[in-house]
């Protein structure tokens, strides 16, 4: 444990890059995953059909091999990420980082589609047809009836998935992101008596980080609940 206290900024930056894998993947998961419900729900066929191919694809496809994809295989394609070169304090984004937060997010978003979706399920259907029958347009029924309520009806599951990109994220150590495994396993290299210390010190901190998430969306769904 003396390997972490020692070098605890190394600990600290290592899982800001887990913080912010996280939380620009989240973002843009959510966002796109509201986009894929919208056309699994839609009155489209050819959209219907698009995304529910997109979601079963992606669901049964392991993270790994998104990740391997877009690191590998995808520069072939001319699909790079070299522009990425933004530099905060001391952390440094470049295009590592691009192709760790496209994969996190294209393979989170078939899970927040599949889970919004049994929000949207989940609104009474007197209220969709109210809401046509008064003259709003499919965008404004969704915007402005179900996918309110979706969000509130789905936040369990939806801050499952949430938790399950925050352990997700370790995955970019295989593929040049310094966050958190990274460090753990150049911490593990470099102090090899130390090992079962320096486990649990980053245990711990992906402990701190998903239950400081999961107080926040229990609190969310309670202010929520008391707001229907």
């Amino acid at each position: 444990m003396n390997a972490v206290l020692d070098n605890l900024d190394a600990y600290f930056k290592a899982f800001g890059y887990t913080i912010f894998l996280f939380l620009v993947a989240g973002v843009l998961s959510t966002l796109l995953g509201t986009v894929l419900v919208a056309m699994r729900v839609g009155p489209v066929a050819v959209l219907r059909g698009a995304a529910a191919t997109y979601v079963t694809v992606v669901r049964n496809t392991p993270l790994v091999i998104m990740f391997a994809f877009f690191s590998f295989a995808a520069p072939i394609f001319g699909i790079q990420f070299k522009w990425l070169q933004v530099h905060v304090g001391t952390f440094d984004f470049t295009a590592f980082f691009g192709a760790a937060v496209v994969s996190l997010t294209l393979y989170t978003s078939a899970f927040v589609c599949e889970g919004l979706r049994a929000g949207v399920n989940a609104v009474p259907l007197g209220q969709v047809e109210a809401a046509r029958a008064i003259g709003l347009p499919f965008g404004g029924v969704m915007s402005q009836v179900v996918l309110p309520q979706a969000f509130r009806a789905a936040l369990p599951p939806l801050a499952s998935v949430q938790i399950a990109l925050i352990k997700n994220t370790s995955v970019a150590a295989v593929f040049g992101v310094a966050e958190a495994t990274a460090q753990m396993r150049t911490f593990t290299n470099s102090f090899s008596s130390e090992r079962f210390g320096i486990f649990v010190c980053f245990a711990i901190g992906y402990i701190v980080i998903v239950e400081a998430f999961s107080f926040l969306a229990t609190r969310t769904e309670r202010h929520w609940r008391v707001a229907l």
